[in-house]
């Protein structure tokens, strides 16, 4: 039988998809308005957690996103009536 050893590949592959999402997650942070505080703070969260850093992004920002939302909604709301 040949034996083909594949931790290599899949190492490599786990590194790929933390670099994507390391640069998905800076793409995303650099498009929205945050203050230059927050902003940097997150940057470097994203730089120094490259595993966790995008992943607590994106959970953090998308209940950020909807609390923001209803928000809107609710004063839009409030305005009209």
């Amino acid at each position: 039988m040949i034996n083909i050893d594949t931790s290599g590949f899949w190492a490599s592959a786990f590194m790929l998809a933390v670099l994507m999402m390391a640069v998905l997650a800076i793409v995303s942070l650099l498009r929205k308005n945050f203050k230059g505080r927050h902003q940097l703070i997150w940057l470097l969260i994203i730089i120094f957690l490259p595993l966790f850093g995008p992943i607590l992004y994106f959970l953090i920002i998308k209940r950020y996103r909807k609390v923001n939302l209803v928000k809107r909604r609710v004063g839009y709301f409030r305005q009209k009536h």
